[in-house]
């Protein structure tokens, strides 16, 4: 019911509603880009998907966000450089606002999306935290 008064959301863009039953309190809604080779501003599109839902979050004062790998399934984004934009605008984000997250997770559905990311954490040298 909530979403309907939102009016849709266009590629890139990021809105929020409540998480109701959900265990998050919130959920930000963003449409990312359909894959058409990389040449239609897929990329940017992307990385916008994850700065106006960093920067929504923040706007609201939340301290955790996750983010599962948007655009990767349906819409047949590549998963290696789908990483690369997830965690490379997040890393510009966090440098550009410290301290506005506690906690930031990216939620990988099977071992080649985890892999993928891993490897992209590596070429832009982020460490996670080991469990």
């Amino acid at each position: 019911e909530e979403c309907r008064t939102l009016r849709g959301c266009g590629t890139g863009e990021a809105k929020m509603t409540r998480g109701y039953r959900l265990q998050a309190r919130w959920v930000i809604h963003t449409v990312g880009p359909v894959w058409h080779g990389g040449t239609h501003g897929e990329p940017e599109l992307l990385a916008r998907c994850y700065r106006n839902s960093l920067a929504l979050a923040k706007g609201r004062h939340l301290r955790s966000i996750a983010f599962p790998s948007i655009s990767t399934g349906a819409f047949g984004y590549p998963m290696a450089p789908a990483a690369r934009i997830a965690l490379g605008e997040t890393a510009r984000f966090l440098l550009a606002h410290p301290g506005s997250f506690d906690r930031v997770v990216f939620v990988c559905f099977g071992d080649d999306a985890l892999d993928e990311y891993r490897t992209a954490m590596e070429e832009i040298e982020l460490h996670p935290r080991q469990p």
